[in-house]
């Protein structure tokens, strides 16, 4: 698979229990080309979407937690304010 057929998403989530957050978020550390806290940019490919998608569902309490994932359009031009800057010019996926 190309990475033509990668898109930028965007997945935020809120987790109630301590240990499920800490599941979650090193689970997510394996997506992300970006972000903070509960906050990832992650380029993904339609399998690897399905997949995050997959194991945050079985991750997550359905009652307390919550995840979003956005799909973002890499060609919008990205603003920056107050002491924001790029957290990366580029970078690969291998």
């Amino acid at each position: 698979m190309t990475d033509a057929k990668r898109c930028l998403y965007l997945v935020c989530y809120d987790v109630a229990d301590p240990r499920r957050l800490r599941r979650v978020h090193r689970f997510l550390l394996g997506y992300k080309a970006g972000g903070q806290k509960s906050f990832f940019e992650c380029w993904l490919t339609p399998a690897e979407l399905r997949h995050v998608q997959d194991e945050l569902t079985r991750l997550l309490d359905a009652v307390t937690d919550r995840a979003h994932l956005f799909q973002l359009d890499p060609r919008q031009a990205v603003v920056y304010l107050g002491r924001a800057r790029p957290a990366c010019q580029t970078f690969m996926i291998l």
